[in-house]
């Protein structure tokens, strides 16, 4: 390979890997590691597992377009939810009892 055709080639191999380890919604890049630390972290969701794959805690957007947030027991029950709805102020907290049946509502300060 003369020189010339190394100036052309590898520019080129080095854009198709780099492209093709280009995190993407459609490429499904999963990185596994023990400790994550950032500045910053930007997802759309956050779901925390056990070691059995029970959800214990997820923090995202609900279908009225309003985020949330559910701390649940080890069995996957809702023990706590904090969430808030485009069209409140304020939010409100949920708690749950051991059965996962709503118990109290707080909204904004006032508890129902």
């Amino acid at each position: 390979m003369t020189s010339r055709e190394r100036w052309t080639v590898y520019p080129l191999l080095f854009l198709a890997i780099g492209l093709a380890m280009r995190p993407g919604e459609e490429s499904g890049l999963e990185i596994q590691t023990e400790v994550l630390s950032s500045a910053i972290v930007r997802c759309r969701e956050i779901l925390i597992e056990s070691d059995d794959g029970t959800v214990l805690l997820h923090m995202g957007r609900v279908v009225d377009g309003g985020g949330r947030i559910e701390v649940k027991d080890a069995a996957g029950e809702n023990t706590v939810a904090i969430g808030t709805r485009p069209d409140e102020a304020l939010g409100k907290i949920e708690f749950f009892d051991s059965e996962g049946r709503l118990r109290t509502v707080l909204d904004g300060l006032d508890e129902e």
